[in-house]
């Protein structure tokens, strides 16, 4: 099944202050996201972006929410964001079917989110280096989870050049410059 750009949208999940620190190989986690962010905003894909409880883990981190500076932050107590009505409906008016995912816990709102998503008629696609938890067997157990409820997983060099789909075009000189 090709993803292309125009039936996409991105989903980042809960990059904040307060949970970053606290996620295996969080320095990994936080560049490979801001180089899909950057990739995706180059190919003119629709974000959206959630908190998690704000009062008690803080907002999305400065590096992140730098570059989404145009990007409206969800807040929501559900762990996955389709039980957040205004999720849902932002979602539901972007008219996309591939919900690209970033994010954190991947065993916790990742998972609970992609699951959700597939039983409501989207293609959610997991960007597995761009998602973490604080342990990696518990991130390698909601990958093969989701895996097995037939997400699809990828890597943020893997989906931006899909989605750029061809070499030679400004776009595609965005994105080699981005995961070089």
């Amino acid at each position: 099944m090709r993803i292309v750009k125009e039936d996409c949208c991105g989903l980042i999940i809960d990059i904040q202050e307060r949970l970053l620190p606290h996620m295996h190989d969080g320095e990994s986690l936080l560049r490979n996201t801001q180089i899909l962010i950057n990739g995706l905003q180059a190919l003119n894909v629709p974000l959206l972006l959630t908190e998690q409880y704000t009062k008690g883990l803080g907002f999305t981190v400065p590096p992140v929410k730098e570059i989404l500076q145009n990007t409206d932050s969800i807040e929501k107590i559900a762990f996955s964001c389709c039980d957040e009505p205004s999720f849902a409906t932002r979602l539901h008016n972007l008219n996309k079917k591939f919900v690209i995912i970033a994010g954190i816990e991947a065993h916790v709102c990742v998972l609970q989110t992609a699951i959700d998503l597939k039983d409501k008629g989207f293609i959610p696609v997991v960007i597995e280096d761009c998602v973490s938890s604080r342990k990696p067997s518990d991130k390698a157990v909601a990958m093969h989870r989701m895996a097995a409820s037939g997400v699809i997983i990828s890597t943020y060099e893997s989906i931006l050049f899909e989605l750029c789909r061809y070499a030679g075009n400004d776009t595609f000189k965005v994105i080699s410059k981005l995961v070089k």
